[in-house]
Order: C-alpha cells, then sequence, then structure tokens
C-alpha cells in the first residue's frame, strides 16, 4: 500500500497599510515573521488565522480572501502547505495590540522595499508575492515561495 503525502499546515495574516506590512517578531525561531501559526487538526486555514491573530495580536479579525498557497517543505520539518490571507487594513485595531508576550516581544510596518532586511529568503519571497496579491487580486499558487515558472527545479 502506498503512503499518501501529509504536509503540516499553517496560515499567517497580511496586514497592509500603504507600502507597508506589519510583521512580528518572534521569541524563537528565525525572529519576524507575519503574525499566524499552525492550523490545529480539524481546523480550517482560514479559521487558524483569525485564532492565531486572536492569540498573537488580541484582536479579532476574519481573513477576508486568500493570497498565497505556499508548498515549501523543509528537510527539517517535511512537507508544508503555507497559507496568506488579506485580514484587512489594522486602522483603529493598531492601537488595540497586545502581543502574546509568550511568543512575541514586539510588532513594526515595514516597507515592502525593506522586507528581505527582517525575513528569511523563503518567508521575505511569499511575503511579497502576497503583497502583489493584495494589490492586484489575483492569488498566488508558489512553491518555496516561488510562482510556477520560477521554481527551481
Amino acid at each position: 500500500m502506498s503512503e499518501f503525502g501529509r504536509a503540516r499546515l499553517a496560515a499567517g495574516a497580511l496586514f497592509v497599510r500603504g507600502e507597508d506590512v506589519l510583521l512580528v517578531r518572534k521569541t524563537y525561531g528565525n525572529g519576524w515573521d507575519l503574525p499566524g501559526g499552525y492550523v490545529e487538526p480539524g481546523e480550517a486555514p482560514a479559521a487558524a488565522c483569525r485564532r492565531e491573530v486572536g492569540e498573537e495580536l488580541g484582536i479579532d479579525r476574519f481573513a477576508r480572501r486568500l493570497l498565497v498557497h505556499d508548498w515549501a517543505p523543509s528537510a527539517g520539518e517535511g512537507d508544508k502547505v503555507l497559507y496568506v490571507f488579506d485580514c484587512g487594513e489594522l486602522g483603529a485595531d493598531e492601537r488595540t495590540i497586545r502581543l502574546q508576550e509568550s511568543e512575541l516581544d514586539a510588532w513594526q510596518w515595514v516597507s515592502i522595499a525593506d522586507i528581505d532586511d527582517y525575513l528569511i529568503p523563503r518567508l521575505a519571497r511569499r511575503v511579497r508575492q502576497a503583497h502583489l496579491a493584495h494589490l492586484d487580486g489575483c492569488p498566488r499558487y508558489l512553491e518555496h515561495g516561488r510562482p510556477l515558472g520560477q521554481v527551481d527545479q
């Protein structure tokens, strides 16, 4: 009997303010990231995004639309499928952000032009593609943060 692929799922939120995106700094792992985290068993990715935004930022925000579906396996963690959702503008909610202190120690608006200074390369590619999808309204299917045709074989 053959074995089917089993991927870990994660969902992140993109908040945009002009040419800036909201990043959070994790107290573990690779530092800066989008708000979000792993999908729990039986949980839809959009619901996981809402839950994670609530836990990490202390605000209740629904995912409005899918921006990115990224197949991004890693040697240490196996197959992963990562979703990025458009969660709208923060507006007045920005003043009510309360970071989940057990996981995050800062948040910051970062220009999309400076994203490489904050994020590891595969995440920077994913965030740039999510920002483009936010602007043009066309969701992206990615592999390792790259659109089809740009993926290294």
